[in-house]
């Protein structure tokens, strides 16, 4: 007789040295904890290089600045525009002249500077973050992700312009969550605003009423984001059930919240009122502004709400009814020069007379006076010379050389990135090898390199060229004295030299 098989058996290869995580709960639980240590990874990492800075500044705690960078670019951004950048900067001028008093306002206004800009990333292509870290897929492996994120963000205004805002990930950097329902947030933090509030307690409940305006600021992002994707392509978001869905939702949540934050708003009042306590009654005072604030987001959001609908409609007609692009531009080189050029003259200038008939455009035909008609008939003719007049003689003035860059510095970065097509190198490489030659060279490899990283392939195509500069974004960070941003993989790619014959004969 057989025994049963024991359900607490495990396989030889699920032992306990060798098995995977406990679930995918816990593992995505994980992944969610590793996406938030992640997004302070920006903030920590402007105290590791405030070194690099020409200068004194290990008196500057970087990442206390950054933290309130993000608190003023987040309350200062509308739902339809962003912060200023030079407003910002002003306003962070205090808190970073208050940890070094001595030191002179140029300083203090070029650490603002400094760290906006990194929280923004300049430096690198994309302007964005990323971090590599792993999950288990369902057979048990262990894949590595990637995660790409932003802090501060430049978008163009409306009205023209361009502004801060900050993104999810950075409002998440502040109150200290990841991914989390704005909805339940936002109820879970207010309800422990009343709470504290009612026990007396204004200088958490101030803390808790700064998280509570955060919330309403993500939600409003979120509504924007949606009504931008939709001004775009309006069938890239799903009007369907989704954006209803929560539109109805918001509608209900800012109803909510209305009633909760005028209630709350009352009992700060009494509180201030019957307080004897100055400190008290300061908190009290500033809760009732943040409170205020909250009202009037809220009051903003629920607007841009019922606009939701009407917008959707108007895109959809606008979208549906457009006139396609039935025409495409023309490549004068590609197209006209490039195949007339094997060609005889005589076949050429059919071409070249076709094209420029109807390129040059219409002309306006002139139309005389009579008066004028009349004096022009009856005018003798001018006696010319038999050689024309005399051409005065051009007074030419040589144009300066103002370039930055010499012949031979063009040379030399040239030979630097030519590059074998199977040996493709670091850009920090190539920066140390130019800086050894000459301390200008490495400003031209670094320009030639950027440049690179968005190669024009058709033009080079047509052109004819037998290979192509590029240059690749893998995520390793720039470790150089005078540059920062990613370091680039710099290579040579080979272009497809018989297929551009092929072209170059079909098209003659």
């Amino acid at each position: 007789m057989t025994s049963p098989v024991s359900t607490d058996s495990v396989p030889p290869q699920l032992s306990a040295g060798s098995r995977p995580a406990p679930g995918p709960a816990a593992d995505e639980g994980l992944a969610r904890r590793l996406r938030a240590l992640a997004c302070t990874a920006p903030l920590h990492d402007l105290d590791a290089r405030k070194a690099n800075l020409a200068g004194e500044y290990s008196v500057y705690g970087m990442a206390e600045v950054a933290l309130a960078a993000i608190d003023l670019v987040t309350l200062n951004m509308d739902f339809d525009t962003g912060a200023d950048h030079d407003q910002i900067v002003a306003r962070l001028v205090p808190r970073i002249s208050a940890q070094a008093p001595q030191r002179p306002v140029e300083e203090h206004e070029r650490v603002a500077r400094w760290v906006l800009e990194n929280l923004i990333n300049v430096g690198s292509v994309d302007r964005g973050f990323r971090a590599v870290y792993g999950t288990f897929a369902s057979d048990g492996t262990y894949v590595r992700r990637d995660y790409d994120f932003k802090l501060i963000e430049e978008v163009p205004g409306y009205g023209g312009g361009v502004y801060l805002r900050t993104t999810d990930e950075a409002v998440n950097v502040l109150v200290g969550a990841l991914d989390t329902d704005v909805t339940s947030a936002q109820i879970a933090a207010e309800v422990k605003l009343e709470v504290l509030i009612s026990r007396g307690r204004l200088a958490d409940a101030q803390l808790a009423a700064e998280q509570a305006r955060y919330r309403t600021v993500q939600y409003s992002e979120t509504l924007r984001k949606a009504l931008d994707a939709t001004r775009r392509n309006v069938r890239a978001v799903d009007w369907l059930q989704a954006v209803p869905d929560m539109i109805a939702e918001a509608l209900d949540h800012v109803a909510d919240r209305y009633r909760h934050e005028n209630a709350i708003l009352t009992n700060i009042r009494k509180a201030r009122d019957e307080s004897e306590d100055p400190e008290q009654k300061r908190r009290a005072a500033e809760l009732v502004d943040i409170v205020k604030d909250c009202i009037r987001r809220h009051t903003q959001l629920q607007s841009r709400l019922l606009e939701a609908g009407p917008l959707f409609r108007a895109e959809q007609d606008r979208q549906a009814f457009a006139t396609p692009m039935t025409t495409s531009g023309t490549d004068l080189y590609g197209h006209l020069l490039a195949p007339l050029l094997p060609l005889p003259v005589e076949q050429a200038r059919r071409v070249t007379d076709a094209f420029f008939a109807r390129g040059t455009g219409l002309r306006t035909p002139g139309s005389p006076r009579l008066g004028d008609l009349v004096d022009l008939l009856f005018t003798p003719p001018v006696e010319r010379e038999h050689l024309g007049a005399e051409m005065p003689e051009p007074d030419l003035i040589a144009t300066p050389d103002d370039s930055r860059f010499s012949e031979e510095q063009l040379a030399a970065a040239m030979r630097l990135l030519d590059l074998p097509a199977d040996a493709p190198r670091r850009l920090s490489g190539l920066l140390a090898e130019a800086r050894r030659s000459d301390p200008e060279l490495p400003y031209l490899v670094a320009l030639l390199a950027v440049h690179a990283a968005s190669p024009p392939v058709g033009t080079a195509y047509r052109q004819g060229e037998e290979k192509l500069l590029f240059a690749v974004d893998d995520g390793t960070e720039l470790d150089d004295p005078e540059f920062g941003g990613a370091d680039l993989i710099v290579g040579t790619a080979l272009l497809d030299a018989a297929g551009m014959a092929a072209d170059r004969s079909e098209a003659a």
